[in-house]
């Protein structure tokens, strides 16, 4: 998460002027009429948000206007689809800026790092998934879970870096062998700790995945006429 002091006014203006259209698009897609008849998607929309919220929490504050924190949206947008992955993640966004640990002005960049780019990349990362349909969940659980938890991290903190540079009001690290250390202790926990949601979602609760085709991936499969 990124502070407003290390942020230049006009990054933050663009900022929110691709994040707004981006919560209507997701308003205008939302499946609205099957969530408010369904309790069932209704309590994992609030479960998530809270999940989220609290995660968001667990973080580490730096002196330079920076904040580490794990993303999550991974498994938001498994669980929810990306419409209502990144509504949650703005209402998280909210509850985070009503207890102090965000401010409004740089929402719209967090917004778009933290929720809008996770989002989109485990979409596509699921899309591609549904394409090729695998018959093995495994593939399921590395592409759409652990493979695109990374990608979202890497391309996260990458984006991140190259808008700090371009503002020039944060230091940047001296060494770039700094900075890649700082990657790898990024990417691996962002992966693992989605993966391992996805994975225990895929053997315990399959039904709470909007983006996991349970009839393919655990359907029996047919026996030869000559089994007995």
């Amino acid at each position: 998460m990124i502070g407003t002091q290390v942020l230049a006014s006009p990054t933050m203006l663009f900022a929110w002027l691709l994040y707004v259209p981006m919560l209507l698009w997701a308003v205008w897609r939302c499946p609205w009429v099957e969530l408010f008849t369904d309790t069932r998607r209704q309590h994992l929309l609030f479960g998530t948000v809270f999940a989220l919220f609290l995660l968001w929490l667990l973080r580490r504050d730096f002196n330079t206007g920076v904040s580490y924190h794990f993303l999550g949206m991974t498994a938001v947008t498994l669980v929810l689809d990306w419409p209502l992955a990144i509504l949650a993640g703005c209402v998280a966004q909210l509850g985070m800026m009503a207890t102090g640990h965000q401010d409004f002005a740089p929402m719209g960049v967090n917004g778009l790092l933290l929720v809008v780019l996770p989002v989109l990349i485990t979409e596509g990362c699921s899309l591609l998934v549904e394409r090729a349909q695998p018959k093995s969940p495994f593939t399921y659980i590395f592409c759409s879970g652990f493979f695109a938890a990374a990608l979202a991290a890497l391309l996260c903190l990458l984006i991140a870096m190259g808008v700090l540079w371009h503002d020039g009001l944060f230091a940047m690290p001296e060494w770039l062998g700094d900075f890649i250390g700082y990657v790898w202790l990024i990417i691996f926990p962002e992966a693992f700790i989605n993966g391992i949601i996805v994975t225990a979602l895929v053997v315990f609760c399959p039904e709470w995945l909007e983006t996991f085709n349970r009839t393919r991936y655990l359907s029996e499969p047919w026996a030869d006429d000559g089994d007995t």
